[in-house]
Parts: structure tokens; sequence; C-alpha cells
């Protein structure tokens, strides 16, 4: 647990008193007055860290005094001291995609340090660990009332071996709770929940300590916890396990950008459409490895549910957190959802006290700041493959036009349209697109029909303002008799049981049912890309003719190949606009100005027909979402029903690994291994596996979804008669590292620029013929030549997944050199003994002219390497000549270079907890 030698000695160390109850607690304005530095025109977010290292220094931790005086030093210098500091959260937060393979790695570090001589029992969470079951259930079974039901019953035929192994975790594991499947979104689940706002705690000498709820988590979206003041941010699941273990963070304290909001929302306009804006703004301004502070009097005007929904996002726009200080509204918030009511009285007190209370007079320093307008928010949507692509609704149509006249090569400029003027070539998309018709049914699909229409995902379903508004839009468009096109594929997935027991209470699940959209679960789904098949007739037609099909789901993520494989162009938009264009059935639309659909005796509806008033969606939020609904629906949140309670466990101490799982599986990375560590060592003649381009996620390099029986996966899956019907997806097989090495780059949209034009994860093997990227990598292995991939920009974007890391590793790459990196697989790539690299002196790969035939090799590793080194790099080509580049090494802290010489942070500290 947290607070562990009760020192009580320092002298940051305070009571407070509340009510009837005294706390310890560290005070922030008392290091101020014992000299440590004027911490007073620090970000809340700040602060939390700040309190975070003199909590721990007073109990016994390796923390300079030099540390706490970098903050004082930071405002100082305008929000900048990028200083390597160690941060220790209070907890940590999973979902099953993500915590299998966590599991899977602590159950063979048990066995890894019983090779080493050491016990067992010293593998074990030393802080609180939540996993939630959200990824698993996919969307089989829609648009009718046994929906839900078949649903579950096939998440649990698929998963049942990994749901007996987390059963497992939690009875073989200290501090490891397991939340089970059919209860909610991890980040819901966490919002409405488990976090705290301030956290208690006691010491070994008994007194309750208060200190602010931190936490990390696997699942990039861990930010969402942001909008309710809890600092939280995804990391991956490597780094997690490490944290679990009492392995502090390491990181540099962070540039903090304040985002000032002012004004108010307008009518019409919804809290998706103002992040979809603030993602698009903060993209371009830059945040990726900073903290994002929101503050402004427009705060006074945002409930706490659009906050949450800013602050889920934060991986989209690229910040390491989207963080709203304490206020009333926080507060109202955590009265609203069941709280106990000291724990409230505890928040205010203990943020007022402690300097983290936004109130009119709140204006700390930020190292950069932009501003906003709410009331200048206009209805939006975002895509076709990425979230940081605004469109707003009254240039969708327009936009999806240039989406389809660039994939079929088309011009359809100013110019191209002045000279087309006699001709239909450039006027619309009806007219340069292409059609099919679907066999057996009455009707066709073009290029923008739309086939999956999903309300889904933790950013938007936890927002009862969105989620009552699309009922409201489901209940007046069946009044008007309308339904849902017949290609759409729709589906309900809330976040939690709250939302369906007030849209119950409210009469609109009735209505969202007549329209298609009845519920289908509780998770992720459509989001995760466990959007489940379509109609198979549809998929024939969009695939034997090339549709540019797409999909609008109320999600945070539409990177390509990750919603279905059916679908080229995927667009975020609010849960009412997501009802809007099941009605409308495609993108050629727009909604803002044509006529969405149309009634049975003929007359045209337009989307204002349909939308009901801001005054309409707060009178029946105030009336059914209750403290009374959250209270009931959380009161038993880790029993689970009969199925669940029905799973056995199996297994002890140790697990026991049944050969026979293509689920399961004991991984490779402790076996064999020796009690010292080694060194890191120069990279000589690689390969090259493959080269990318800018924006490459973490989905093109671990996708989650489904896979075919020609990949590698399924080839290996087939081998084991497992049939194609029962292959799941990428995601529900983490715990596999066979299946898991085999899906590493296997995208099917991802390019590599060695092959021309080649979608699919391909590439040159040592021969220079095109195969699988896991066939090359075991053929360079068994020629014994380690190998490098090259990237763009921003290369891992995307969720926190540890197996981008992993795979790369056990497929043999030893180093990606890239222009930049996302946060958290910079940091998955070190702790798991690969080494990021990046250009200098403005080069690129496309500097580079590489075929896949060079081989690469990179100096100044060995000996006393230092953190972000510039080392040599020699390219050699077919033809014998060379290049020399530099390159900045990417690891960026020195206890970063130990993990490498380990061969990753588990090994690391499974070697230092073998030798205690």
């Amino acid at each position: 647990m947290p607070i562990v030698t009760g020192k009580d000695t320092a002298k940051t160390r305070r009571e407070l008193s509340v009510g009837s109850k005294t706390y310890a607690y560290y005070s922030i304005p008392a290091a101020t007055e014992a000299g440590l530095g004027d911490f007073s025109k620090l970000p809340a977010s700040l602060k939390v860290v700040l309190e975070n290292l003199l909590r721990f220094e007073d109990n016994g931790f390796t923390i300079s005094t030099d540390d706490i005086k970098a903050f004082g030093e930071w405002a100082e210098q305008g929000g900048k001291n990028p200083r390597e500091i160690a941060y220790r959260p209070a907890r940590v937060l999973m979902q099953d995609f993500t915590g299998v393979p966590a599991v899977v790695d602590l159950a063979a570090m048990r066995d890894g340090i019983k090779g080493l001589g050491g016990d067992a029992q010293k593998i074990n969470p030393l802080v609180p660990v939540d996993l939630v079951i959200d990824h698993s259930v996919m969307i089989d079974e829609f648009g009718n009332p046994r929906a839900f039901q078949m649903n579950v019953d096939r998440e649990y035929e698929r998963n049942i071996e990994r749901y007996k192994f987390l059963k497992w975790g939690q009875t073989a594991f200290e501090n490891f709770r397991v939340v089970p499947p059919g209860t909610g979104i991890c980040h819901q689940v966490n919002l409405e929940y488990l976090a705290q706002t301030v956290w208690t705690d006691k010491d070994q000498d008994g007194t309750e300590v208060a200190y602010p709820d931190t936490l990390v988590g696997t699942d990039s979206h861990t930010t969402m916890v942001n909008g309710a003041a809890v600092l939280g941010w995804g990391v991956g699941g490597i780094e997690a396990e490490a944290g679990m273990l009492g392995q502090p963070i390491s990181m540099l304290i962070p540039e903090v950008v304040g985002f000032k909001l002012t004004g108010s929302m307008v009518e019409g306009t919804t809290g998706t459409d103002l992040v979809l804006k603030v993602v698009e703004m903060l993209r371009a301004h830059g945040v990726v490895g900073k903290f994002v502070e929101f503050y402004g009097d427009g705060l006074d005007n945002l409930p706490l549910a659009q906050r949450a929904t800013i602050a889920n996002m934060a991986p989209e726009y690229g910040a390491t957190c989207g963080f709203f200080p304490v206020d009333d509204e926080t507060l109202r918030y955590l009265e609203q959802t069941g709280r106990d009511k000291d724990r409230i009285a505890l928040v205010e007190a203990y943020a007022k006290e402690n300097g983290m209370w936004r109130d009119a007079d709140y204006a700390p320093v930020y190292s950069s700041t932009l501003e906003l307008d709410m009331n200048t928010i206009v209805p939006a949507i975002s895509g076709p493959k990425r979230p940081q692509d605004y469109v707003a609704l009254t240039n969708a149509a327009d936009a999806f036009e240039g989406v389809v006249a660039d994939y079929r090569g088309i011009d359809i400029s100013s110019e191209a349209k002045n000279m087309a003027a006699e001709g239909p070539i450039a006027t619309k998309s009806v007219t340069i697109g292409k059609t099919a018709k679907v066999e057996g049914e009455d009707y066709e699909l073009r290029d923008g029909s739309v086939v999956i229409a999903s309300i889904t995902s933790c950013t938007n379903t936890s927002n009862p303002y969105v989620l009552i508004g699309a009922g409201l839009v489901a209940r007046k468009a069946r009044e008007l008799g309308l339904d849902r096109k017949p290609w759409v594929k729709t589906s309900l997935a809330p976040g939690s049981q709250v939302v369906s027991e007030y849209l119950e209470a409210a009469g609109l699940q009735e209505d969202l049912d007549a329209v298609g959209f009845n519920l289908v679960g509780y998770g992720c789904t459509t989001c995760i890309g466990n959007s489940g098949p379509l109609q198979p007739e549809i998929s024939k037609a969009i695939n034997d003719n090339d549709l540019i099909a797409t999909s609008v789901l109320s999600g945070n993520r539409n990177f390509e190949g990750r919603i279905s494989p059916d679908v080229r162009a995927n667009y975020l938009a609010s849960p009412p606009l997501v009802v809007a264009y099941a009605l409308a059935g495609d993108m050629n639309i727009d909604l803002s100005s044509d006529p969405i659909a149309q009634t049975p005796d003929g007359k045209d509806v337009y989307l204002k027909d349909i939308w009901p008033s801001d005054k309409e969606i707060a009178d029946l939020v105030e009336k059914v979402v209750t403290r009374e609904k959250f209270i009931e629906k959380y009161a038993d949140v880790f029993k689970g029903d009969e199925k669940w309670q029905g799973v056995e466990v199996e297994g002890g101490e140790t697990y026991d690994w049944p050969p026979q799982s293509t689920y399961i599986q004991n991984p490779p990375y402790f076996k064999g291994m020796s009690p010292e560590a080694g060194t890191i060592s120069n990279i000589k003649d690689a390969g090259i596996l493959a080269v990318l381009g800018d924006f490459v996620t973490t989905d093109h390099i671990s996708p989650a979804g489904s896979f075919k029986p020609d990949t590698p996966a399924g080839k290996y899956l087939v081998e084991r008669q497992v049939a194609p019907k029962d292959f799941n997806s990428y995601g529900s097989r983490r715990g596999n590292h066979e299946v898991m090495m085999r899906g590493t780059f296997a995208n099917i949209r991802i390019k590599n620029e060695m092959l021309d034009g080649v979608e699919g994860g391909y590439t040159k093997g040592p021969d220079g013929e095109q195969t699988s990227i896991f066939d090359a990598a075991m053929a360079y292995e068994k020629a014994g030549k380690p190998l490098v991939i090259f990237g763009g920009e921003q290369y891992g974007a995307g969720s926190s997944r540890d197996w981008a890391a992993k795979g790369t590793n056990l497929l043999g790459v030893k180093a990606v050199i890239a222009e930049s990196f996302e946060r958290i697989h910079r940091s998955n790539l070190v702790g798991f003994g690969v080494i990021p690299f990046e250009f200098t002196e403005g080069q690129t790969r496309k500097d580079l002219n590489l075929t896949g035939e060079e081989e690469v090799s990179i100096e100044g590793l060995e000996g006393e390497i230092k953190p972000q080194s510039i080392v040599p790099c020699t390219i050699t080509y077919k033809d014998g000549t060379t290049k020399e580049i530099k390159l900045k090494s990417r690891i960026d802290t020195a206890v970063e270079i130990e993990y490498l010489k380990n061969g990753g942070v588990l090994h690391y500290v499974l070697r230092n907890l073998a030798k205690a």
C-alpha cells in the first residue's frame, strides 16, 4: 500500500480536521515555509505530482530535496524544468485486453523468480489493482431484444479460458480485484465508482493519511478520470506491472499547457462537438509528453460529464493527461454518483488547504496557453481515419466527396470542376463514386453508405447529456415513423449499467430499440474493433466492388483497419448524430441542410425536425440521473452474474499453464534468465523489417480486431484445430505470445514503403521476395541477423498496447528509428528492450532512399551511454556504398539505461526482487 513507514517528523506533514475526523496530510504551503521553494503558482496538476514527492520523501524513499525544489524553479522559469523524478501513483487500473498479458507476465515472473532461487510471493502487487473486463464482448447480434443475452453467452463461450485465468489471478495475488464482464467500461466504472479524488490510507502508526487520488492504467484513456481531478494516464502494461511491484515511474517534470475555456455551449451543440475542436487545436499546438490543464470561467458552465469527455481524449490530442482542478462541480458530481458524504467534505477541505482548488482567482503559471470560446462551437464529426481530422457538419458531405476522389484518383479541384461543367464527373460523390447491388436485397450500396452506426465507448456513453439526447432523437424519429436504413448495423453499448437505468427510467430505451439501437452489451465493442461481422451479402458487395463503406461511432478512435475490415472511412460523432446517420444511411447526405429521411407518407424530414432542445435534455437528465441509481448499481460491483460466479478457479501460488490452451501460454521472457544483468550492445549489420510512414499507430503495429485463416496467426490456430469462427480477435488472444507475435505489423491497412502500393503486413525477406512480416522475421532470426524498423512522425500513436513493443521485440527488432515517437509507445519499447532513435538535423526516412536491401549499424551504445545521446549510424546499400547519419537515442532517463542492460523493466525488477 502507498503509506508504509509511518515516519511523521517531516517538515511538511500537517493535520487536517474535517467534521469529526482528523487526517494527516503533506502540505505544499508548508514546503514553501520550509524554504523549499515558492509553489503557489504551480498548476494543480503539478501540485499533485509535487505532493507525491513530499510524501514519499518523508516515507524513506530516495527523493532528493533538489527534486522538490525543481518544482519552484519550474514556475520561476515560465513552466519549464525537465528534471527527472520518480513518481509513485496510488493505484493501477486495467482492462482485460491489456490486463490478461499483464497477469500472464506476473504469473511468468513467479515461475522466473523461483528459477532464480527467490520467493514467488515477492511477485505480488504492492498497490491496489482493479481489472475491469470490458473489451471482450463482440456485436454478433444486434437490432433485436435478444442481442444483449446472445452476445453475453457468446462472450463466455469464446473467453472462458481467459476468465478462468483472471479468476485465478484474483485468488493468487494480493491487492488485485476483478470487475466481472457485463458491468461496464473500465474508465466509466473508475469515474463513477472507483475514483475518490482524495484518497486515504493508514500508515504503520495507524494514522489516517489523506492524499490526492492518482493512478496509471493499461489503457490510454485512463485520462478520463482527470475530469474528476484525479491525476491518471495510460502506460504500457510493462510499465504498469513494474509499478505494481513497487518500481516508480521515471518521468521528466512535464510542461503544462493551459487551455482556457470561456463562454458556454450554444443550443444544438454537444460535448462531443467541443472535444473534437479541442483535439484539433491541441494537435496543432503540439502537446506530446505534456500535461494539459483546463481553466477559465467557461468551466463554470461545463458539467463534469463533459469535462470527462475532454479528458478522455487526451491520447487523441497527444497529451499525457487533460486535467480539470477540483471545484464546486467536482463536489456536485461526487454527490450525484453516490460517494460518501465524509469523502466529499474531505475533497473540498483538502483541495482548498493544499492549493488545488479552482476558484475565480485561480491563475497559475503555464508553459504555454491557448483559448477557446465555447460559444463558437458548431456540430461536427471527425474522420475518416484520425481523431484530429475535424470536419464541421456543414462541410461533412463535401469533405467526404474529397475522400472518395482521393481514393479513386479523381481530380475535383475547382479548376477541374470548371472544366467539367458540362459533365457529371466532378459534381457529387454519387457521380464520381461507385455503387453495387446487394444480393437478395432491394437496395444498392455506394461509396459513403453508412454500414455501422454505433453508440459506443467510454468517451460519450459516460455523458448523460448526449445519451439522453440520442434517446430523444430516436423518440422524435419514431414518432415520425422513421427507422434505420436496412444496411446499417446499429448498436448501443453503454459504459455502465447506470446508463441503462436512466434510459429505461426516461422511457427512451424503447425509442432507441424502435430505430435499431438495442442494448448489445456493456463494453467497448465497436470502438476497439469488436463491431462483429456485417451481413455476409453486404460484406460481399463492399469487397467485390471495392466500395468505400463508412462507419459512424461515438468513440474516440477511428484509425485505419480498426473498426471493421469491411469499412474504409470511419467518423467520430456525438451519440445524437450517430442516430441521425443511421436514419440517413449515407455520408453523402448533408445532415445540416438535406432531408435525412422521409416519413411513410413521403414527407421530407430534416435534422432540425428530430433534434431536441437543450432544455428537453437538461430536464430529463435532472429527473432520471440520480444518486440512488449509482448507489444501487455499484452495490455489488465485484460480484458479477451467475455466469461469472460459476467460472471455476484452478491453480495455486503459481499457475498450471494448460499446454493445449490457445489463449494463455507461458511466455519465453524469463526462461533461462541469468541472475546478473548484461550490457547494451551496438547494433551491427541489421536488416530492415519495415519502412513505415507518418502516424503509424499501435493499431497498425498490434491490431486488436479480427483476422483471417490465411494470416500467420490464423494458420497457427488452424494448425491447432481452432475453427475460423472461433478465432475471436487479436485483442482477446494477448495472453498467447505465439498468436500476438504473428499479429505484429499485421494490420490490413498498414503500408510498408519497401513495397509499392501493397497494403497489409508484408515485407521483403532475406531473399528479397515479398512475404509476411512474421515469416521474414523468422527467416532473419534463422540467419542470425538483427532487425531495425524505420518510421515517420508520431510513431506509435494511439492505444497503450504493450504488445506493440513485445511483438516488436519477439520479431527480433533491436531498434526503431523514427522522426518522433508518441509517449507511451516510446516507453514501452524501452521497457521491453527495444531502443528508440530519432533522426537529427532535419533528416527523415525519405532522405535515405531505402529499399529494404540495406544493412544498418548503430555504434556508441556500449559502455557508459547517457540519456538522449547522439550516436552514429551507418547505412550500407546493396551496391556497397554507405551513408553516415546521426541519431538521437530516446533512452530518456538513467533508469531506462538500467532497464535496457537487463533486457527490459520486468527483468530488472525480477532480478532485484530475487536478490532481495
